[in-house]
């Protein structure tokens, strides 16, 4: 089994004279993991963090483990050979899966939900029931699994419209149709041609939402719900909004347009109904449940929810919680989120993804990076390592995150820094936080 050093922390804490007793694992290799291992790293009660596979950045901060995020039996033997004492279930697939439910039949917590919660993110059909049954607002929708009947509804709904494969697919399963032609191209692309398998075999068709989009993480044990700092992503690949959807391509934080007045009434109508729905279900959710959220005309609605961080969003909003994340973690596993103490500063924190140029689509890998002496709060999301230097790996490469006292600063100092990174083929959006900014004026 291949590993990487770069985890251990043992010793006594200089704050709290306490041995750093617990052995912990981080399943995931991007950029979110990487910044919630360096915000693991700060807690008291840690000794050892393995990365399940981690990446060529995070072997700085973690040791990384050569068994990959949707290898569930080879986890879980891991797990039990390691006498882990907790696992942190990062990304989407393995939580879909029910890899919290086989490491917890081991005895081993996890943070994150079981199977039955996670289908909250696995089936949208089943997250527009839900809202529908529990009147949690969201868009006018329909879903089909039979490709005839889809095309035939195509030509009568309204349009624009939206199109979402049912299934996970990389955050990219979901197309905006301008035109009617353009919705059938849609339809046949995720139905037909499988582009995303499984997928696509059903289809949720909704009713196209128009307003200021905002990003809420929320830390919850099944029975309380506490937000986390809002923020804005910015999904497309080309400055102005323009180009291929990708993962993310920068976020900022907070997000100017979610007022404390819209966060007090998505509490009511949206983050405690969520909750309780799933409850009521027998579908407990436990961990990190992301609300994707249009602030319409009409209100605030839900367009999607994670079972999880957000990518990249987990980059801006972790090195602004003030609060021992491990501590609260435990907490949403434990059912005592309610007696945690943690805030988010009062201040604004940006990231610039610095991708490979022709991300989303064809790429080249392979090349050096070169980063600054200082780079806490540069997250690796695309690396490994080559002849003991980083190198290039995957689309989105890494992630620049700065903060300041005002989000016109902390931009201003995330580009500064950005300056600093190279690696040939680096692209980047220059206007990551623009938006945001001319909100505030």
């Amino acid at each position: 089994m291949e590993t990487s050093t770069g985890g251990s922390r043992k010793g006594r804490s200089r704050d709290s004279g306490k041995e750093r007793i617990m052995n912990i694992a981080v399943i995931g290799g991007g950029g979110r993991e990487h910044a919630i291992i360096r915000s693991l790293k700060r807690s008291n009660d840690v000794s050892h963090i393995y990365a399940l596979p981690g990446n060529g950045g995070i072997a700085e901060d973690a040791e990384c483990v050569a068994i990959g995020a949707k290898d569930l039996d080879a986890i879980v033997d891991f797990a039990v050979e390691k006498k882990l004492d907790y696992v942190v279930v990062a990304p989407d697939d393995p939580l879909v899966l029910g890899l919290v439910d086989m490491l917890e039949e081991k005895g081993i917590p996890c943070f994150g939900p079981n199977k039955a919660a996670a289908i909250i993110e696995g089936s949208k059909a089943f997250s527009k029931k839900l809202m529908k049954k529990y009147e949690i607002p969201t868009a006018e929708y329909e879903i089909f699994s039979d490709m005839k009947a889809a095309l035939e509804y195509i030509e009568t709904c309204p349009i624009p419209t939206v199109i979402k494969a049912d299934g996970l697919a990389l955050g990219k399963g979901v197309i905006i149709a301008e035109t009617r032609e353009e919705a059938r191209d849609g339809l046949r692309t995720i139905m037909e041609d499988h582009k995303f398998g499984a997928s696509g075999d059903t289809v949720v068709i909704e009713e196209f939402l128009e307003g200021p989009e905002v990003s809420v993480l929320s830390f919850t044990d099944g029975k309380v719900v506490r937000p986390m700092v809002s923020s804005m992503d910015h999904k497309r690949a080309l400055d102005g909004d323009k180009g291929l959807n990708t993962g993310g391509m920068g976020t900022v934080a907070p997000n100017p347009y979610y007022t404390e007045e819209i966060s007090e009434q998505c509490m009511e109508q949206i983050f405690r109904p969520t909750i309780e729905a799933m409850a009521a279900e027998g579908r407990a959710f436990k961990g990190c449940l992301y609300f994707g959220l249009m602030l319409t005309k009409d209100g605030p609605k839900v367009i999607e929810y994670n079972s999880r961080f957000g990518d990249p969003e987990t980059q801006v909003v972790l090195p602004l919680l003030e609060g021992d994340l491990l501590e609260i973690m435990r907490a949403t596993t434990d059912g005592t989120l309610a007696d945690v103490k943690f805030s988010f500063r009062d201040e604004a924190a940006c990231c610039v993804v610095a991708a490979s140029d022709g991300y989303p689509a064809s790429y080249e890998k392979g090349f050096e990076i070169k980063l600054p002496e200082e780079h806490e709060h540069i997250y690796i999301a695309g690396s490994k390592l080559k002849d003991g230097k980083q190198v290039t790996s995957g689309g989105r490469v890494l992630g620049v995150v700065e903060t300041a006292p005002t989000l016109d600063e902390a931009v201003d100092k995330a580009y500064a820094k950005l300056g600093e990174v190279h690696f040939d083929n680096m692209y980047f959006r220059r206007d990551i936080g623009a938006k945001a900014l001319a909100a505030r004026r």
